[in-house]
């Protein structure tokens, strides 16, 4: 069995390789290859170490338009390709805060925030579980097949819930399951760097967040993850939108 800390440190150490490559981070083991999910207009003029950097299963800035002025925050930024996305939305208005555990990460983020010269986008170095954002101070929380990662997700769901205005809403990509995976697979520590093992059954995790206090759950889009284990076909990428009450 895998203790949390554990987790935390593969992760860790698989995204800060996957920050400093050179070659990009579509590796067998990554999440996805996430930039095949953005329009061209989305990514046009940002940095390639953003696009290299990002090992996302979705695009959750394209579940519901932003609108201009939003405060969004992005759990598990990377290398910031989701919050230029967002910041362009907002506009000079808006702003957004990219949370990421890995050092690495946030340097690049940052690194990429600088030479676009945004001024709208900051990145923090802190777990998403528990975060120096002020309570009901945002709009929208987007997260790119990141909260399959955490241990916790219940922790996760409770900062969310924590940080949004009442009535913000939050957009997600992310792994779920259709069906436990066998125990093996759960086991192996490779899978979970590679957003598998941390999946969880799509009715365990709708019901995480609604005890949070998220209403209004929707699962927006849903594709069948293409691997080539046997279980493959449990593993499935879904968008969900869900808000906090009024």
């Amino acid at each position: 069995m895998i203790s949390d800390a554990d987790v935390k440190a593969l992760v860790r150490e698989r995204y800060a390789e996957v920050a400093n490559a050179a070659g990009g981070c579509c590796a067998d083991d990554s999440c996805g290859t996430s930039t095949q999910l953005y329009d061209n207009e989305q990514i046009e003029g940002l940095p390639s170490e953003a696009l290299t950097a990002s090992a996302g299963c979705g695009n959750p800035t394209a579940i519901d338009d932003l609108k201009p002025g939003d405060t969004v925050v992005d759990f598990g930024s990377g290398g910031g390709i989701d919050c230029f996305i967002a910041a362009k939305a907002v506009g000079e208005q808006g702003h957004v805060i990219g949370v990421d555990m890995t050092p690495d990460m946030v340097d690049l983020a940052r690194r990429n925030a600088a030479s676009l010269g945004m001024t709208n986008v900051t990145f923090h170095l802190t777990e998403m579980e528990s975060t120096p954002i002020a309570g009901d101070s945002v709009d929208v929380i987007i997260s790119n097949c990141v909260i399959n990662l955490a241990p916790d997700k219940d922790a996760v769901f409770r900062e969310a819930h924590r940080i949004l205005k009442p009535g913000g809403r939050m957009f997600i990509s992310d792994m779920l399951l259709t069906a436990p995976l066998p125990a093996h697979a759960t086991a192996d520590a490779r899978n979970w760097v590679a957003c598998l093992s941390g999946a969880e059954p799509q009715e365990v995790y709708l019901g995480r967040m609604r005890q949070a206090g998220f209403e209004r759950m929707e699962i927006v889009d849903d594709k069948p993850w293409q691997g080539e284990q046997e279980w493959a076909s449990r593993v499935h990428s879904m968008n969900i939108k869900a808000y906090k009450p009024a």
